[in-house]
């Protein structure tokens, strides 16, 4: 892949990629940086996305792989107190629906949100989604079963759910 290939495939999926990992973290900042750099990291390792088949998937599961270690950092560096304080999650306006469904996938557990999001966010058939996360494709069914339904329950309007 060449400068200007690369260029077009950055500029083709930034955004999208961007969305898709801001539903599965919910943080849109942090969702920015991850991304970005999982294309510093492609860009590194473009000869092996000529051979890619889904170069996009790789930069997803590459920034989301960021995402979950820069928590696992800032989780296991805080002291206990420092828990009680929490900066706030939306920093800027939001479409309430939107808001609204991020916070609820945010209360469902990861493999949960992991494959609605990139089965409903992303498009991807169940097939892909069971590639990308190694699992078999009756998990990924099952999870987006679980997920839907909790997901009904989390969204109705009257459920209470306070949003984050």
């Amino acid at each position: 892949m060449d400068e200007s290939e690369f260029d077009a495939f950055y500029t083709a999926s930034f955004a999208r990629l961007t969305g898709q990992l801001h539903a599965l973290i919910g943080d849109r900042d942090e969702a920015q940086e991850c991304v970005q750099e999982a294309f510093v990291r492609a860009w590194q390792h473009r000869r092996a996305l000529d051979g890619a088949e889904h170069p996009e998937a790789w930069v997803r599961t590459t920034a989301y792989r960021l995402a979950v270690s820069r928590w696992r950092r800032v989780k296991l560096g805080r002291r206990p107190t420092d828990r009680s304080v929490s900066a706030p999650l939306w920093a800027e306006a939001a479409d309430e629906s939107r808001v609204a469904l991020i916070c609820a996938l945010r209360q469902l557990p990861e493999a949960q949100r992991q494959a609605l999001v990139l089965h409903h966010l992303c498009d991807l058939p169940v097939q892909a989604v069971a590639r990308e996360t190694g699992v078999p494709e009756g998990t990924v069914k099952a999870r987006l079963s679980r997920g839907r339904a909790a997901l009904a329950v989390l969204l109705s309007p009257d459920s209470g759910a306070t949003h984050v």
